[in-house]
């Protein structure tokens, strides 16, 4: 029973990092990209070694973050071999999207023309009622 508990916490944990990488894909921010690096920590820990020689979650965070700001030359190859580990649906087609570069930047509205004095011809003129 331990283990289904643990392994559960894992796997909401590690749906948590990704969800953590995600953000910083939308934001680029430094403290978003800390808090990714923290989330790999914590997941490094759960490893149980001692001397804290497990690092795969630190070591593919930094990787991640590096492509992410286009750093690398193999930027897209990593993210898209992060994006193909994505269980989550939901989450693998909003990473996606974070990170599609040849999308359209959706058009502005174009500003609306105000109504002419056209708008009222051909109506009846209104006639006042009087007592």
């Amino acid at each position: 029973m331990r283990s289904e508990g643990a392994s559960e916490s894992q796997g909401k944990l590690l749906g948590a990092w990704q969800l953590a990488v995600l953000c910083f894909t939308v934001t680029l921010d430094d403290a978003d990209r800390m808090h990714v690096l923290a989330m790999a920590g914590e997941l490094d820990r759960l490893d149980g070694a001692a001397d804290g020689s497990f690092h795969f979650f630190r070591r593919t965070t930094a990787e991640l973050c590096h492509a992410i700001t286009g750093h690398d030359a193999h930027a897209n190859a990593v993210v898209r071999r992060f994006q193909m580990q994505i269980d989550n649906p939901r989450l693998r087609r909003a990473f996606e999207a974070a990170i599609a570069k040849d999308r359209t930047p959706p058009k502005l509205v174009s500003s609306r023309t105000r109504p002419s004095d056209d708008l009222w011809r051909g109506l009846a003129p209104r006639r006042a009622t009087g007592t």
